[in-house]
């Protein structure tokens, strides 16, 4: 799993696996999903990041396992 955070493009992409984009689908304003040819979401693209989350510190993101 890799998180991406574009500053210039104002975006954040989680990456969830390796395996090959096969379709893209927008389910919200700004918020794309990608799929492998299983039909399972690999990657999740939120853009406007700083509309979205104003306060968020990009430098100190944290990782939390429950």
């Amino acid at each position: 799993m890799r998180l991406h955070v574009d500053k210039a493009a104002d975006a954040l992409y989680l990456r969830l696996d390796d395996s090959k984009i096969i379709e893209s689908d927008e389910v919200a304003p700004g918020v794309i999903l990608d799929y492998n040819d299983q039909n399972e979401v690999v990657g999740i693209e939120m853009l406007n990041l700083s509309k979205r989350a104003p306060n968020m510190k990009t430098t100190a993101l944290e990782f939390e396992s429950v």
